[in-house]
């Protein structure tokens, strides 16, 4: 093969390749790059890190079974430490629409990680010696078991340290408004009509739960995804790895990430199923669904805010229209809406992805890892956002509030022990045909003493059993 200009020439099992000068990636790699100019969609920082992680700890776990000479050893550790710090995250240019087990990837940061190796140890870039991608950086394991486990990794640490926290802060937020909000009666509405009043408090406190509802699913479905598929190499029977490889190389990423993760109990379920991140999806999708309700609601009653409900007031963060002065609308909650929408997408994804495992091997692994961390990262910025620049600084319109509950002939409801409800439905008819209040049309045709009346129209002891 003639050598062409900014190329150096490596080889692997298929012969020849030009891999570009500099670049750390090798000749598997760049197979990769060429055979897959598809999205330029790549894993994210999350993964790779991962990566780094797994290569890092598995070093240590080898040096320690005096599987792996020390110098070498020591050379694969620093340079999978960098890997996993993001010094090379522009070397992983592998698409994510690649082989099914991401062995493209995985060869990707073996052929990084051991150039970075033999630069230390003083060697040039693409000598494979003395630390060798498929030898060294890569013993006992198999793309089949380390794509996987990077996947659970970057999907339990992102969930932990990123997640989980903006959840938290959302539940708070909207349990404070609840508090705040609990002495301002509204008007309820079902079916988009008005109904008998509710507290606004009540309802905030009913988003509350929702979100404290999607924290407890997702953590539910940690402690499945917190199984490795780590030691089961190729097909689940561990070939190639030494029995204590799992173990140790786990327990030093237990170290690092201060998760609890673990052998799976059957490296059979874990590398040819991907059931645990289908859970963690639906669950995920679950959230996408609540916090549309919620987002959906607080923009219904901030709407207007003359001409619509204008129950809340919705902080203004930008203007809402380049031919209107002065409207503002809700863009937060609108881009909330949006995230919800693609999480929902990602899911079904992630399904046909879980669908995919064909005897021992699920071969739709690098999309359902895009598609899962996607959601992770989308939820986390939205839900962020949405807490600080909608909730934070979102009031209630009590006076509107008060004015509706007022003029809404659902109120009626609170005289069917009295009047029983036909009476009570034609008066409600009446008052809505004559243009009349309930309370004029009740007073009018004597059926209740003013102050009983009083009693039995006040609003807030319609929100309460007590």
């Amino acid at each position: 093969m003639e050598k062409k200009k900014g190329f150096r020439i490596e080889r692997d099992s298929l012969g020849e390749m030009h891999v570009p000068e500099g670049a750390l990636w090798g000749p598997q790699t760049q197979r990769a790059v060429e055979n897959f100019p598809i999205s330029g969609y790549r894993f994210p920082r999350s993964f790779i890190r991962a990566i780094g992680m797994v290569k890092y700890a598995a070093a240590k776990a080898n040096i320690s079974l005096k599987l792996l000479k020390t110098e070498i050893g020591k050379a694969v550790i620093q340079a999978a430490n960098e890997v996993m710090d993001g010094q090379w995250d522009d070397q992983f240019v592998v698409d994510i629409f690649q082989t099914g087990s991401g062995t493209s990837t995985n060869m990707n940061a073996n052929e990084v990680i051991a150039n970075r190796a033999n630069q230390a140890l003083g060697a040039p870039i693409g000598s494979k010696k003395p630390v060798h991608p498929n030898d060294h950086v890569n013993m006992g394991q198999s793309s089949n078991d380390v794509i996987p486990t990077c996947l659970h990794i970057s999907a339990v640490e992102t969930i932990k340290n990123r997640l989980l926290p903006a959840l938290s802060r959302l539940q708070q937020q909207l349990e404070e408004k609840a508090n705040v909000f609990d002495s301002i009666v509204k008007i309820g509405r079902t079916h988009l009509q008005d109904a008998t009043p509710v507290r606004l408090g009540q309802e905030f406190g009913g988003y509350s739960s929702m979100v404290a509802h999607g924290i407890q699913r997702i953590e539910k479905n940690l402690d499945h995804l917190q199984e490795l598929a780590l030691g089961g190499t190729a097909v689940g029977t561990g070939i190639n790895a030494h029995p204590d490889f799992a173990g140790l190389t786990i327990a030093e990423i237990n170290q690092i990430t201060g998760c609890e993760f673990r052998e799976a109990g059957n490296h059979f379920e874990a590398q040819g199923a991907k059931d645990a991140v289908v859970e963690v999806s639906g669950a995920l999708k679950t959230l996408a669904v609540s916090l549309t309700k919620i987002a959906n609601d607080i923009k219904w009653m901030g709407a207007g805010p003359h001409a619509g409900l204008g129950e809340l007031n919705i902080p203004p963060v930008q203007p809402g229209s380049s031919i209107m002065p002065g409207k503002v609308n809700p863009v937060i909650a609108e881009a909330l809406c949006q995230v919800a929408a693609q999480v929902i997408g990602n899911d079904a994804v992630v399904t046909i992805s879980g669908l995919s495992g064909n005897f021992e091997l699920n071969v739709m692994m690098p999309v359902m890892a895009h598609n899962l961390l996607s959601s992770l990262e989308l939820l986390t910025n939205a839900v962020n956002g949405f807490t600080d620049k909608c909730l934070v600084g979102l009031t209630a319109n009590e006076a509107r509030c008060k004015e509706l509950v007022e003029k809404s002939l659902a109120m009626v409801t609170a005289l069917n022990p009295y009047i029983g409800y036909d009476a009570a439905a034609e008066i409600a008819k009446e008052a809505y045909r004559t243009g009349k209040s309930l309370r004029e049309v009740i007073l009018e045709k004597k059926i209740m003493p003013e102050d009983k009346l009083n009693e039995v129209l006040d609003p807030y002891s319609m929100t309460t059993n007590k």
